[in-house]
């Protein structure tokens, strides 16, 4: 015997109804998903034609090109800036101070200026009745290599950010 002949004409009407239902809702669904997809492919073309379209594009894809180029030259000039300007006085320290007691104002001053590495120099004015002498020390790692006076390790420890 057939299976269909076997089968209560009920219960076959039955799923093919739950059946036709189902497929009814995923047809609205369906609509409604074209309907979303057909107002914003109208905003999207709205006063275009497909040769501005194609023009839109391709000068995006241009102006793209151009920020790229741009882009690695920027990294390029920065890449540059950063090396040079690890040899440039960027610590700077000054402690002025009066070298003779009956001298006032003080005048005196030591200076150091320093670089990212701690390279550079110090120069030390002392005022005096008779006249002002000028020193310079020469500065690498941080260290000095010739004995500094008090008022040049502040200077120094200044420009090193050990003291303010």
């Amino acid at each position: 015997m057939n299976l269909l002949s076997q089968m209560n004409p009920v219960y076959l009407f039955l799923g093919l109804a739950v059946l036709t239902l189902i497929l009814l809702i995923l047809v609205i669904v369906q609509m409604v998903q074209l309907g979303k997809l057909k107002t914003r492919y109208g905003k999207f073309m709205r006063g275009k034609d497909g040769k501005s379209l194609e023009k839109d594009v391709i000068a995006l894809y241009q102006d793209n090109q151009l920020l790229k180029t741009t882009v690695e030259k920027n990294k390029k000039d920065i890449r540059t800036l950063y090396k040079n300007m690890e040899f440039t006085f960027q610590k700077i320290g000054i402690v002025r101070y009066d070298a003779f007691q009956q001298m006032g104002g003080k005048l005196s001053f030591s200076l150091a200026l320093l670089n990212e590495r701690n390279d550079g120099f110090i120069i030390n004015s002392v005022h005096g009745s008779d006249g002002c002498y000028s020193y310079t020390k020469e500065i690498h790692g941080g260290k000095c290599e010739i004995t500094l006076s008090n008022e040049e390790k502040v200077a120094l420890d200044i420009a090193m950010g050990e003291k303010e």
